[in-house]
């Protein structure tokens, strides 16, 4: 299936945070690059529903459907994990999972086998019965990640999920969404992080001004990018 944005603008007073943004993802792994105030965080939470497009600001389509028609159904298509995380600190990872099941009305049998697998894929199945308050900061980080995979997303959607972690803990993070990625899952993530842009991502998207300054496939934009703007971004952050 395929996500599609038609000429989506979005505006927040007078700033244009989005300009005319027109793409197809189809099943891939795309990182989104950019500066400070590029419309990358607009863009995301365009995708996931959390903010609208201006009133005859353009359209968006899931499987040729726009999605304010879908409504829940689309959203139930989403795996999400925004920069501020909302993690049961006194719950086990195991039991954080299992409430999230429920307030989904998945059955319990079927929610615990579900829980099993994520926290595998995520490598937290020995730290199942532990208190998400005493993880490390990449424990949690990939405790998030599982919460975006619990309902078995046909998209996962990432919002800078390296962000405030050390080298170490970033490894970790990393190493989860690369199994992710050979996985097969469509995968949208905005990161700073050019390690999983150029070796994970499959495709590249430079955002610059709310409008796309550059997006090639990753080894292409690294090794030979066009776009002056991309030129000096990328001679600041590698």
């Amino acid at each position: 299936m395929t996500l599609v944005l038609r000429h989506c603008n979005k505006h927040y007073g007078k700033k244009h945070a989005l300009k005319d943004f027109t793409f197809s993802f189809e099943t891939g792994v795309y990182g989104l690059l950019g500066p400070n105030g590029a419309g990358k965080s607009t863009l995301m939470n365009l995708i996931t529903d959390n903010l609208k497009p201006d009133k005859d600001g353009g359209e968006i389509l899931w499987d040729g459907q726009p999605i304010r028609k879908l409504g829940k159904s689309y959203r139930a298509c989403l795996g999400f994990m925004p920069q501020q995380q909302e993690l049961y600190a006194n719950m086990t990872a195991r039991d954080f999972l299992g409430y999230l099941s429920a307030l989904k009305g998945i059955p319990r049998k079927e929610a615990k086998d579900q829980i099993a697998d994520v926290l595998e894929q995520v490598e937290l199945s020995e730290q199942a019965a532990q208190k998400i308050g005493g993880f490390s900061g990449g424990m949690k980080q990939r405790a998030a990640i599982a919460r975006a995979l619990a309902l078995h997303p046909d998209i996962l959607c990432f919002d800078e999920p390296t962000s405030a972690l050390d080298p170490e803990m970033i490894g970790e993070v990393l190493d989860v969404m690369k199994d992710l990625a050979e996985s097969g899952m469509t995968m949208i993530v905005v990161t700073h992080e050019m390690r999983f842009a150029r070796e994970v991502s499959s495709r590249t998207i430079f955002l610059d001004g709310g409008v796309i300054g550059e997006d090639k496939p990753s080894h292409e934009l690294f090794s030979h990018p066009e776009s002056p703007r991309l030129v000096t971004f990328l001679n600041k952050v590698l």
